[in-house]
């Protein structure tokens, strides 16, 4: 059995711990969102290739998407490019798939939509998330992803009315989960680091202690603030139904009192009573919100505002920092 078909006939008993990334394959990673999404809003994806070992999850080598895929599959594209791959023995089994994100702005459907495509068909994918703003005010920011087995049964009944998402238990908190990521080099690349480093210029890496932060942390908070529109919007519109339901229940109520005093008075009249009447006929039930959209924001409210405070902590870091080299000369 290949290594492919037997992962695949493991599906539901992979168990990721962590994740174990090359320092080449997180090269790649960045060299790519940077080019891809200088001075735009463009999205860079890519495929993540590698094995399973035990519990953890290494990923040796990746590759981009074509940029313009109108006119290319990117399924055949996919195969083809891993064909090659394993044609000069390097690593070419898909572990999952790289995004850029612009502020931490990334949980949406479509990421869950494409999450549950690589996780359903390969148990141990993962979605490494790259913030290259971020990276650029020296805080490297990638961090990996996976559904939780309550996301991935939600997604697949396709049911995000109140009582499912209840009965799974799901809510933002527990829609997506972080797995530890470790970066790994090799003894030969740590060496070159270091001699790197020697030759490094000393006024070089000065651009890590900027302090002009105010502007991404103003560009977070404003996301912030839009997303909180949005939650604002969603709770008006559960409000709203549930207004309709109380009123519906009301109605209903009503005309079944009124329908019993009338038989009532039939029946002291020596009358027959009323036929009896569907009242669900009568009185169509409302049709269930979903709830995705809501959770979805929900989360993207959560993950901004875990971003800021450790932004905001690490802001103080460097102010406490500077602030002794000043003193110190």
């Amino acid at each position: 059995m290949s290594g492919r078909n037997k992962r695949e006939s493991d599906t539901g008993r992979c168990h990721i711990n962590f994740v174990q990334l090359e320092g080449l394959a997180l090269m790649k990673i960045i060299k790519h969102c940077h080019e891809e999404g200088a001075g735009n809003t463009e999205v860079a994806q890519g495929v993540l290739l590698g094995l399973v070992v035990d519990e953890k999850l290494e990923i040796t080598n990746c590759f981009p998407f074509p940029r313009h895929a109108d006119d290319v599959d990117e399924e055949d594209y996919q195969l083809e490019m891993m064909r090659h791959l394993r044609k000069v023995n390097v690593d070419h089994l898909s572990v999952g798939w790289y995004q850029s994100t612009q502020l931490g702005n990334f949980i949406t459907t479509q990421l869950l939509d494409s999450q549950f495509s690589y996780q359903t068909s390969i148990e141990e994918s993962v979605v490494l998330i790259y913030d290259p703003i971020k990276t650029a005010r020296g805080f490297l920011s990638i961090k990996a992803y996976r559904l939780t087995p309550e996301a991935i049964s939600t997604v697949q009944e396709r049911d995000y009315t109140p009582e499912a998402l209840k009965k799974m238990r799901l809510g933002f908190e527990t829609l997506f989960q972080e797995i530890k990521l470790v970066i790994k080099n090799s003894h030969l690349v740590n060496t070159l680091l270091c001699e790197l480093y020697e030759m490094m210029p000393g006024s070089e890496g000065k651009q890590f202690l900027d302090l002009g932060t105010m502007s991404t942390l103003d560009r977070s908070l404003r996301c912030l603030m839009e997303y909180v529109d949005d939650l604002s919007q969603e709770a008006n519109k559960f409000n709203n139904f549930q207004r309709q339901n109380a009123k519906q229940l009301q109605d209903k109520h009503k005309f079944m009192q009124k329908r019993a005093a009338e038989n009532a008075q039939r029946q002291a009249r020596g009358e027959p009573p009323l036929p009896e009447e569907d009242v669900s006929k009568q009185f169509k039930p409302i049709a269930p919100l979903p709830r995705l959209d809501a959770m979805i924001t929900s989360g993207q409210i959560s993950n901004y505002c875990k971003q800021i405070s450790q932004f905001c902590s690490q802001s103080l870091g460097k102010l406490y920092v500077a602030k002794a080299l000043q003193d110190k000369k």
